[in-house]
């Protein structure tokens, strides 16, 4: 019964089932066993839940074939002692208590607490695997290089120095909160790793703050940190009565005043969420007041245009405030003052006016209506309808179609020319078959030395697309054509059913 009393109080201590720790008693005994009678034998012992006594037995299996005499008998050796016993069975034979002496003692001790020590891990990781994303409180139990080892009361969790917040240090004892970011096992056993510069650290830090996020009637959509230093967080009403902001700032700023001072004075940015990327990026560049915006959807860049003084303010001490709004909308944000912007426009206007002049053979005032009704290439006005060119205010359709006319002449001599500059540059025709590129990007191609198929085959699809443009090529077309010039490689004009190179274009891609 004491060694029930043991294994009772051991299981209350470390918070593990009473028969864990009794299969490791058991084991600790079996081995003791084994070294006492020999390793060859297969002894097992068992150690009864109800009177606590212990049963040592060494196991034969009967088989046809006795291949290991330690742990086989045949079967009509076993016959001999129980008449009934099938192939398959085992005798049993009980073998006498173990006397432990010191070193055996030791061993089982060992055994003990090693299946002891693993099945509390097993707890622990099956306890905490489900929490992650959580916030929890602990007591700081050892600072080892900068390490936190916290102690949650029923698991050990560690907090690493680059998930402290800057110039933040604990010691033995203090009390510390944090979030379990993820829980995994180990070589070592599972640990439980927290977190206090994590975005969603925040977050939760709000949900605990303000009753409405608790509810689901307001919801954090977004968070961007430069930890310790400032934040932003992006949130929303499911209640039009209910303004998001305000509730998440409290009276007087005591909630968001809350999560600072856990912070450690973390400035926090908190904006309202929009569905709109360019609504969306203008309130997530507060305080900063914007003028205008242009997107490029396809990149997922954002260019925007912000008075000439509100430009630092716009950027922030280090690109901190641009780079904290570009975490939280997730598009690359270009910021212009309105004077470089003006510069731009116009420099843009002076060259594709001075383009249409040179190629169409047009004054300055033909060439400047053409640009103001946004065509920025000769090719457009080669392939744009006749009668889309004649609205244009003071054209017809004579006007148009001379300059539809024009314009295709360009693009034939310049054709011609690149086909020359081309064959010059050595440039195989196989290149020029493989692909619809246009004579312009074949010469391109020659003049980043790529002249025959094995060049064109030796690059990569993003190569390629770096050399042609990037609007020339989608990915998938650009990898399409590199696999046709890797074709002869293998023995195959082209390869029989392999996918058709798609057509670059000297337009964006589709």
């Amino acid at each position: 019964m004491e060694l029930l009393q043991v294994a009772d109080a051991v299981a209350r201590e470390k918070n593990i089932d009473r028969d864990e720790v009794l299969d490791a008693m058991e084991q600790a005994i079996q081995k003791a066993g084994r070294s006492k009678y020999g390793h060859e034998h297969d002894i097992r012992a068992r150690i009864d839940r109800k009177t606590g006594d212990i049963h040592l037995n060494r196991y034969l299996e009967v088989v046809e074939t006795v291949e290991n005499e330690a742990t086989q008998v045949t079967l009509a050796y076993a016959k001999r002692r129980k008449p009934d016993i099938q192939v398959g069975d085992f005798l049993v034979d009980p073998l006498p208590p173990i006397d432990f002496g010191r070193i055996a003692a030791q061993t089982a001790k060992q055994v003990i607490v090693q299946k002891v020590r693993d099945a509390e891990r097993r707890r622990q990781f099956n306890e905490y695997k489900d929490r992650v994303g959580e916030i929890v409180n602990g007591l700081v139990k050892r600072v080892e290089y900068g390490n936190v080892t916290v102690d949650l009361g029923r698991a050990e969790a560690i907090l690493r120095r680059d998930e402290l917040l800057p110039r933040e240090h604990f010691k033995n004892g203090d009390r510390v909160r944090a979030y379990i970011f993820d829980v995994r096992e180990e070589p070592r056993g599972p640990q439980i790793f927290l977190s206090r510069t994590h975005p969603m650290f925040m977050a939760k830090l709000f949900e605990q703050e303000v009753p409405e996020i608790y509810d689901g009637i307001i919801e954090i959509r977004a968070v961007a940190r430069d930890p310790g230093s400032r934040a932003k967080i992006a949130v929303l009403s499911k209640d039009s009565s209910i303004d998001p902001v305000g509730a998440c700032v409290g009276m007087r700023g005591s909630r968001v005043q809350a999560v600072v001072g856990e912070l450690q004075g973390e400035k926090i940015d908190i904006i309202p969420w929009a569905n709109d990327p360019a609504t969306f990026v203008v309130n997530a560049l507060a305080p900063a007041e914007v003028a205008k915006v242009v997107l490029d959807d396809e990149n997922k860049r954002i260019e925007v245009v912000v008075p000439d003084d509100q430009l630092s303010l716009a950027i922030g001490r280090r690109g901190q405030n641009v780079r904290l709004a570009s975490m939280l909308t997730g598009w690359d944000i270009d910021i212009l003052t309105e004077q470089e912007e003006s510069e731009r426009r116009s420099e843009e206007f002076r060259s594709r006016s001075g383009l249409f002049m040179e190629a169409l053979d047009v004054d300055d005032v033909i060439a400047h209506l053409l640009v103001a009704e946004g065509f920025t290439s000769v090719e457009e006005i080669a392939f744009v309808d006749t009668d889309e060119l004649a609205e244009i205010e003071g054209f017809d359709t004579d006007v148009a179609e001379e300059l539809k006319q024009r314009a295709l002449n360009f693009l034939e001599e310049q054709d011609v020319r690149m086909t020359e500059k081309r064959k010059a540059l050595g440039v195989e025709d196989a290149i020029a078959d493989l692909a619809d590129f246009t004579p312009t990007q074949l010469v391109k191609l020659g003049e980043n030395g790529v002249k025959t198929l094995d060049d064109l085959a030796d690059l990569s699809g993003d190569e390629l697309r770096e050399i042609l443009g990037k609007d020339a090529l989608t990915e998938e077309s650009a990898n399409d054509v590199i696999m046709a010039a890797r074709a002869h490689w293998f023995g195959e004009e082209g390869g029989e059913g392999a996918a058709a190179p798609a057509a670059p274009t000297d337009g964006p891609a589709a």
